[in-house]
């Protein structure tokens, strides 16, 4: 029986995914925003198919700094996997659950093209004190019509279907706290992602500092609508807001 096999373009996308996640991991890296373990993990969409392209960061205690990469099925079945010695079987593979992982939320969500999950100091910290995080930072405002970060407590639940519960209840949130550990973020692309991940976790760190000074206060008038017109989220948010009201 063959192997499972990526075409010429698909290979192709693999590669270019490889290339943002290489940029996006430096960046994170050496704004130190990423914890000293390096977890950092991308899962894309393989346009047009029921395929997950798998990414992620290299230990820091690996003597090859490598990105990992597969590619895999939301059912488990493994079409590419880079850390098998060459000629080696996919049959071989440890990757089937790369696929399982966000399966769910890449196929129910057609919004959705990239999850990654990351651990950073100030997203972990308030991950571990239980705590919503409110997003009271107006340059990580200014990307997301969300006004809070919901708290994924109840790992009972998987989280792909407290995923899917979330966009549900509102499509805007980009991201959800790991109790206890570290974030889960989602979005458009690889960079869009990491950009958000940088600057909601300098938001969650101002916050943080705040919290010695009386706490984070919400915005004052006319912050919001500055923001978000920055970003042309604007015409949405006004009529969030008039929902408020």
């Amino acid at each position: 029986m063959s192997q499972p096999s990526l075409n010429s373009a698909q290979l192709d996308f693999v590669a270019q995914a490889k290339r943002d996640f290489a940029k996006a991991f430096r960046v994170l890296q050496e704004t130190r925003t990423l914890t000293a373990t390096n977890t950092l993990q991308v899962y894309l969409r393989l346009p047009e198919t029921d395929l997950v392209v798998a990414l992620r960061a290299p230990s820091p205690w690996a003597d090859e700094q490598k990105i990992g990469v597969s590619v895999v099925s939301y059912d488990g079945v493994v079409f590419l996997d880079e850390s098998l010695a060459p000629g080696a079987p996919l049959s071989e593979s440890k990757e089937a659950g790369s696929g399982k992982r966000y399966g769910q939320v890449l196929r129910e969500r057609a919004d959705v093209n990239v999850v990654a999950h990351v651990h950073t100091p100030y997203l972990g910290g308030w991950a571990g004190a239980h705590r919503v995080l409110p997003l009271r930072y107006a340059a990580s405002q200014r990307v997301t019509l969300a006004r809070e970060l919901p708290l994924y407590l109840d790992r009972t639940q998987i989280e792909s279907d407290f995923i899917v519960e979330t966009l549900k209840r509102d499509a805007n949130i980009p991201a959800l706290l790991e109790a206890n550990g570290g974030a889960t973020f989602w979005g458009e692309g690889i960079i869009q992602v990491a950009k958000l991940i940088l600057l909601i976790e300098e938001g969650a760190y101002f916050q943080a500092l705040a919290e010695n000074l009386g706490g984070s206060q919400e915005f004052g008038p006319g912050v919001l609508e500055q923001q978000w017109k920055m970003t042309g989220l604007w015409p949405q948010g006004k009529k969030l807001l008039e929902q408020v009201v």
